[in-house]
C-alpha cells in the first residue's frame, strides 16, 4: 500500500471511530471515493494560486469569528426582536436561535461553515475529469455531513435543551435507539417506523387478483371501480430495485388506484425478489418474462387490440426497450407510452454516473459473481450516500440525540422494502446503459435484435421531477428527442419518489410546454406553463383521449389465465 493508500486507510479508521454510521463511507470506497478525493487534492496542490487563495479566505473567515462572537457575548448584534443581527445560513441543521445568539455555538457554526467553504474552494481548485470530481464531491459532502457539530450531543443546542427540558429522558431514549440500531440495523439510524404499515391493508391495498405467475413476476389485475371502463387497458411496469407498490402506495396516494377510478382497466407487474439461484437471469429474461409476457396475458383476458403502458424508473427503461423491440418485430399492440422519472439517454446520468465508471463496475461485478446477486441493502446504501444530510445524519440527530422515534411514513416504509438484483442482469444493465449508452445510440441488442427508439412512433407522456437526484429532469427530457412519436413532457414538483406519489393537493404543481418540444430542457422550461395541481390530472385527460370507447369491464382473469390469489399476491412478501 502506497503512502496515499495508508493515509486513506487511517482516515477510514478515524471515520469509523466517530460513530457506527461512519463505516458507511468506508464501505463505499469500492467506488474509488477515497482515491478520487486524494487525486483532486493532488491537483489542487499543483494549482498553488487557487489553493493558497482558498486557505487565505479560510483564515480570514476564522479571524472574523472571534470579534463577532465577542459582540454577541456583550449582548450587541442582537436586534430589538431578540434575533441575531446576522441572518443564519439557509441550513435547517442550524435553525436553532442559539447558533446565532450564543457566542460559543455561533463560533462553532461559523468555523464549520468556513471549513465547508474551504472544501468547496479546494475541490474547484483541483477539478479535472468529471467522474473523479463527482466522486470527490460526494466524498467531501459525506465527510462534512458526518463532522457537522449538530451530530453530537455536546455541540447541538437543540439536543441539549431537550435533555434539560425532559430531565435527561431524551438522552436515555436516544441511547436506547442507538443501541437498538447498533444491534438490529447495522449501526445505521432507522429512517422509518414500519409497524403501522401492512402490505395489502394500507400499502398495496387496491383490490385485485393475481391472474398470472411465472418464476420472475406475478401479474395483478385490479378490480374495476366504475360502471364502465375504457377499451384500452393499462400495464404498469415498475422498477425492480424495490417492491412494485410505489405505484400503488396507499389509498388516496396510489397512482394505479387513480387510474382505476378514471375508467381504466389496470394490470401491474410485481417482480419476484431474486435469490442467488437466479444469478444468471438476464435483462432479456426480464423483458420476455416480464412485460412482453404480461401483454400476452392482458390480450387474452381483455381481447384488447391496444394496451397502454406506464413505466417507472428502471421499469421505464425496460418499457423503452420493449417498445423498440416490438416496433422492430412489427408488433403493434402497444398504445400510448408513459415514462415516469426514466432515463433512456444515459449520456448525462447525474450523480449516479460516479458509481458507473469502468473501475467501479469491475469491482461490483466481482462482488456480484461471488454473491450471485446485488443485495438490496447495498443499493440502498448507495442512494443514502447521495444525500447523507437528509437520509442519514438527519436521523442521527432526531433518533439518537433528541430521543425521538422515527416517523411512520408510507414512502419511507416502501423505501426500506428493497430487493436483490441478479448479477447477470444488473451487470449488463449498468454496462450497456450507464457505461456505453447503447439504447440511446441505437446499438443495444435484446434477444439478438438491435433496438431503435426512433422506430417507436407511439404517443408518449414523459414525466420528470424538479428535485430528482436519481434521474435529473434535464436528462429525462432527452427522451422527447429519441422516439419517433409525439411526446408531451411534464415537469412535476417533488423528487424521484414524491414526484410520482403526487396526488392532487394544495402543494402540488407541474409545468407543461407546447409542441414541438425544443431541443434543450432549458429552452423547454423557459416557455413552459406553470399549473397548480397534480400531473395525475393532466395525465388522466391526456391518456383518456387515447383510451378508446367506454365498455363493460372485462372479467377478472380468463379461462386460460384464471385468478390465482388476491392482490397484492405472494411475490411482494418475498
Amino acid at each position: 500500500m502506497d503512502g496515499a493508500g495508508k493515509a486513506w486507510a487511517a482516515g477510514e479508521e478515524a471515520m469509523a471511530a466517530l460513530a457506527p454510521e461512519g463505516s458507511l463511507f468506508a464501505r463505499l470506497d469500492p467506488a474509488s471515493f477515497g482515491n478520487s478525493l486524494l487525486a483532486v487534492a493532488r491537483r489542487a496542490a499543483r494549482n498553488p494560486y487557487a489553493a493558497s487563495g482558498a486557505f487565505w479566505q479560510f483564515a480570514a473567515a476564522l479571524a472574523r469569528i472571534g470579534p463577532e462572537a465577542a459582540v454577541r457575548w456583550a449582548g450587541r448584534g442582537i436586534g430589538e426582536d431578540g434575533q441575531a443581527g446576522t441572518a443564519p445560513a439557509k441550513d435547517k441543521r442550524f435553525a436553532d436561535p442559539a447558533w446565532q445568539e450564543n457566542p460559543m455555538f455561533f463560533a462553532l457554526g461559523e468555523a464549520y461553515r468556513a471549513a465547508a467553504k474551504l472544501a468547496d474552494d479546494l475541490l474547484a481548485a483541483g477539478h479535472g475529469d468529471p467522474v473523479t470530481d463527482t466522486k470527490a464531491r460526494l466524498a467531501s459532502d459525506w465527510i462534512l455531513a458526518a463532522l457537522a457539530p449538530t451530530n453530537y450531543l455536546a455541540t447541538n443546542p437543540a439536543a441539549l435543551k431537550r435533555a434539560f427540558e425532559t430531565g435527561g429522558a431524551s438522552v436515555l431514549a436516544g441511547t436506547r435507539n442507538f443501541l437498538d440500531d447498533l444491534r438490529n440495523n447495522n449501526g445505521m439510524p432507522r429512517q422509518v417506523d414500519t409497524r403501522p404499515f401492512e402490505i395489502g391493508r394500507n400499502l398495496a391495498a387496491t383490490p385485485g387478483k393475481v391472474v398470472f405467475r411465472n418464476d420472475l413476476m406475478e401479474l395483478i389485475q385490479y378490480a374495476p371501480q366504475t360502471p364502465q371502463v375504457r377499451s384500452v387497458p393499462v400495464l404498469a411496469s415498475p422498477p425492480w430495485i424495490n417492491k412494485y407498490y410505489i405505484m400503488d402506495l396507499a389509498p388516496g396516494r396510489s397512482f394505479l388506484e387513480w387510474a382505476v377510478t378514471h375508467e381504466r382497466t389496470v394490470f401491474a407487474i410485481s417482480y419476484r425478489n431474486p435469490d442467488p439461484g437466479m444469478s444468471g437471469v438476464t435483462l432479456d429474461d426480464y423483458l420476455v418474462e416480464g412485460p412482453q409476457t404480461a401483454l400476452e396475458v392482458i390480450t387474452d383476458i381483455t381481447g384488447a387490440a391496444k394496451i397502454d403502458i406506464v413505466g417507472l424508473c428502471l421499469g421505464g427503461a425496460l418499457t423503452g426497450m420493449l417498445a423498440a423491440y416490438l416496433a422492430g418485430t412489427g408488433d403493434r399492440r402497444l398504445g400510448s407510452i408513459t415514462l415516469l422519472n426514466t432515463l433512456l439517454d444515459y449520456s448525462d446520468p447525474g450523480v449516479l454516473g460516479a458509481f458507473t465508471d469502468e473501475a467501479t463496475l469491475s469491482r461490483l461485478e466481482r462482488q456480484m459473481r461471488e454473491q450471485g446477486v446485488l443485495e438490496g441493502r447495498q443499493m440502498a446504501t448507495t442512494f443514502d450516500a447521495l444525500r447523507p444530510g437528509d437520509l442519514i445524519f438527519n436521523y442521527v440527530v432526531s433518533n439518537w440525540l433528541l430521543g425521538q422515534d422515527p416517523p411512520a411514513f408510507d414512502i419511507l416504509a416502501w423505501n426500506s422494502d428493497n430487493t436483490r438484483m441478479p448479477a447477470a442482469m444488473h451487470a449488463f444493465y449498468l454496462r450497456s446503459l450507464y457505461l456505453r449508452n447503447e439504447l440511446a445510440r441505437g446499438v443495444m441488442e435484446v434477444k439478438g435484435q438491435r433496438l431503435s427508439l426512433a422506430g417507436v412512433t407511439n404517443d408518449a407522456y414523459v414525466v420528470g421531477a424538479i428535485n430528482d437526484h436519481i434521474v435529473p429532469w434535464p436528462a429525462s427530457y432527452k427522451t422527447t428527442g429519441l422516439m419517433g412519436g409525439d411526446a408531451r413532457y411534464v415537469l412535476s414538483s417533488g423528487g424521484h419518489i414524491a414526484g410520482i406519489v403526487n396526488p392532487p393537493g394544495p402543494k402540488a404543481w407541474y409545468e407543461v410546454g407546447k409542441a414541438p418540444n425544443p431541443v434543450t430542457a432549458e429552452r423547454w422550461r423557459e416557455a413552459a406553463e406553470h399549473r397548480g395541481g397534480s400531473w395525475w390530472e393532466d395525465w388522466a385527460r391526456w391518456a383518456g383521449r387515447r383510451a378508446g370507447r367506454r365498455t363493460d369491464p372485462p372479467p377478472m382473469g380468463s379461462a386460460r389465465y384464471p385468478a390465482l390469489a388476491d392482490a397484492p399476491g405472494s411475490y411482494v412478501h418475498g
